[in-house]
């Protein structure tokens, strides 16, 4: 297999970030040997680029601009963006700079590679819910609500320091005040006692 045939299948396919089982999928017919030793060479000429172990991104002959959103998404699936860096874009906590935070299922992890830092959190299934699908630069982004954003932050503060202080957080209050309370309180049921008082109780003294 030539790299322009794969170039050109990863192209209609849109899978600008690629597996090696999405390699064996788009090609079938070759040997898994043969195409960890192409993988290699492609890796040894700067046309893809190792995102993790498995995981790549296609660079030559066209580097696309994959918004680190949608490259959090793919690096640790499956995952939504969530606490800080959801916070930030819905301006409920000031900007933040430091990577991209997500949400899981799987054990907690962090990568870094030439993008950045992406840090993931783990919950129990049954409280992965509360995302969105958002699109930018026609790449699909899973993003938390900005209520259930608010929650998982304030879960995580507890599990790590055993309390908040909402003027510490330096929240924007206004824009919690804007927040659909009803879903609020939902998304905290789905966590411990602790959590849902303490949404409860942030929200009261707004």
């Amino acid at each position: 297999m030539k790299y322009i045939e794969l170039y050109k299948r990863l192209e209609d396919s849109r899978l600008y970030i690629f597996s090696t089982k999405d390699l064996f999928c788009l090609f079938p017919k070759e040997k898994e040997g043969t195409l960890k030793q192409q993988i290699h060479y492609w890796k040894k000429r700067n046309w893809i680029r190792v995102m993790k172990n498995g995981l790549y991104e296609i660079i030559y002959p066209q580097e696309r601009n994959i918004p680190d959103l949608f490259l959090a998404n793919k690096l640790y699936s499956p995952s939504y963006v969530s606490l800080e860096t959801a916070l930030s874009i819905y301006n409920i906590i000031p900007e933040v700079a430091m990577g991209v935070s997500s949400i899981t299922t799987k054990p907690t992890r962090e990568f870094k590679n030439y993008h950045g830092l992406f840090r993931y959190r783990s919950v129990r299934t049954k409280a992965f819910l509360g995302y969105r699908i958002i699109e930018e630069n026609r790449f699909k982004i899973k993003i938390a609500d900005p209520e259930k954003a608010l929650v998982d932050y304030i879960y995580f503060k507890l599990y790590d320091s055993d309390k908040i202080d909402v003027e510490e957080e330096r929240f924007d209050l206004p824009a919690i005040r804007r927040l659909k309370k009803a879903r609020l309180y939902d998304y905290a049921s789905y966590f411990n006692k602790s959590t849902y008082r303490t949404v409860r109780n942030i929200y009261a003294h707004l």
